[in-house]
Parts: structure tokens; C-alpha cells; sequence
């Protein structure tokens, strides 16, 4: 399972993002992050760009609920989903999270 730290701006988990790929799609786990594959290039911020856009869409929320909030330059980042009046609250991200492992055929 993913770990999820729960902070008081919402839940930060961790993602590995494969860029470059054939499709955008979530290929399981990685030790304690969520693989996902994309087909943007690591340049100009499009791999970060199209990951936030992929998880907002995977996971049913709006992609400015979203944050990278460690690893901007790396394949292994740091996610923030946001809890506010618009997003979900934390008890619901157990269910987004649940979700996700679905997605990634777990």
C-alpha cells in the first residue's frame, strides 16, 4: 500500500513517474510510490504538468487540488491533494486511494 502522510494542508503521497512512454497510464507500484507511465518528455515541465493532469483524472478531482511538492526534477515526486470546501476531505482520500490501487491492478 502507498503510504499517505497526513498533513494539515491535505495528504502527500509519493509517486514514480516513467516518462517518455508509449501511453499515459498507472503501472502498479513502485517499493512505497505509485508508477505511473507518461508519454510527455521530461523538458520544459511537461512530464510534472501531464502527471498532475493524469492523477487529477485518475482520481476524480480537480487538478488544482494538486500539488508536486518534492522531486520537480526528478522521477520520484512528492504529491499533495489538497482538502478544502471543494476537494475531498481525508476520510474520502482513503477512497481515492482505494481507487488508485484498483487502477493500478492491485
Amino acid at each position: 500500500m502507498i503510504p499517505i502522510r497526513n498533513t494539515p494542508q491535505g495528504a502527500v503521497f509519493k509517486v514514480l513517474v516513467q516518462p517518455r512512454s508509449s501511453s499515459n497510464m498507472i503501472a502498479g507500484f513502485h517499493g512505497e510510490a505509485l508508477k505511473i507511465k507518461l508519454t510527455a518528455p521530461p523538458v520544459d515541465n511537461a512530464a510534472n504538468r501531464m502527471c498532475l493532469k493524469f492523477l487529477a483524472k485518475s482520481l476524480g478531482v480537480s487538478k488544482s487540488l494538486l500539488e508536486i511538492i518534492a522531486g520537480h526534477h526528478s522521477r520520484h515526486k512528492q504529491i499533495l491533494l489538497r482538502f478544502n470546501d471543494d476537494g475531498p476531505s481525508p476520510e474520502n482520500f482513503k477512497i481515492l486511494v482505494e481507487r488508485i490501487k484498483s487502477l493500478a491492478g492491485s
